[in-house]
């Protein structure tokens, strides 16, 4: 059986109205090809050249008389009948490019991160899976993190461009996830963490000083400067809400980094904690001779 919500969306996403590509300034809509344009205003001029040739030749007026009243009536005609008419009547066959063009873009799949709390016990994981299939949706990887009360499971995600966030939190929740969390992103979340810390250890070697811009990166944070408690900059710190994550150093002092929404997990503390041990052994290693 059909989900009708599917079902409809599916039905949107084939056949998206003309009205659509209309600009949301202006309201005006994108210029058609001019082949199509030529072929559409022949096929609306011809019959109406005809018609008034008929109905002037068959007359006894001057040759001139004739001539000038063919051009008019053409003329006003065309301009007032038959270039409008063939935008109205031919619409959707003028812009047939424009909506196959749109109609690509609206069913090309949408990545997505997320993020929720399942119980750790057989089953949860396919529970969610399946819920997340009903919204043809795929799992293109996955971390898991133990936390209290369960396993704090990443994805990414690969949706259909119609797919809202709203239906994706409340898909995982459905799927039994606890407090989910999803974030558009792109194939960059695709690298694992282990391949970006190995990749920023690498440059953290050659630079040591390199160390807040390299775990800022890592962890997609920013770095706050060091401020009093309970200071603006750091709204975060006296929440223990997760979004702060202080990494001492011997040389620089802590190091803070906040991240609004999103909770640092224990694996992203971990690499920032060994790049900051690198980045420390490198800094007081003797030079060499």
């Amino acid at each position: 059986m059909t989900h009708p919500a599917r079902s409809k969306r599916d039905s949107k996403a084939q056949s998206p109205a003309t009205s659509e590509l209309s600009c949301e300034v202006c309201g005006q809509m994108p210029e058609p090809t001019k082949a199509r344009l030529t072929l559409a205003n022949i096929a609306v001029m011809l019959p109406i050249e005809l018609l008034v040739h008929a109905a002037v030749v068959g007359t006894h007026l001057p040759y001139v008389a004739k001539v000038l009243v063919l051009t008019m009536t053409a003329t006003i005609l065309v301009i007032w009948v038959a270039e409008p008419s063939a935008a109205r009547m031919l619409r959707g066959w003028l812009h047939a490019p424009a909506l196959r063009h749109r109609k690509r873009l609206v069913a090309a799949p949408a990545l997505w991160r997320a993020r929720t709390v399942l119980r750790d016990k057989p089953g949860s994981l396919q529970k969610l899976t399946q819920a997340l299939a009903g919204l043809d949706t795929n799992i293109l990887s996955i971390h898991v993190h133990p936390v209290a009360g369960g396993v704090l499971d990443e994805f990414v995600l690969s949706a259909p461009g119609e797919v809202r966030e709203s239906e994706l939190l409340r898909t995982l929740r459905a799927g039994g996830g606890v407090d989910p969390h999803v974030w558009p992103t792109t194939a960059l979340a695709m690298a694992d963490g282990q391949t970006g810390a190995l990749s920023l250890a690498a440059r953290i070697a050659a630079n040591p000083d390199e160390l807040p811009l390299a775990v800022a990166e890592l962890l997609r944070a920013r770095i706050l400067p060091g401020q009093p408690a309970g200071s603006a900059e750091a709204p975060a710190a006296a929440g223990g809400d997760g979004t702060v994550l202080r990494i001492p150093t011997a040389w620089h002092g802590p190091i803070t980094f906040y991240r609004p929404g999103e909770p640092f997990t224990p694996a992203e503390s971990a690499r920032a904690h060994r790049l900051a041990e690198l980045a420390e052994i490198l800094a007081h290693r003797p030079a060499a001779l």
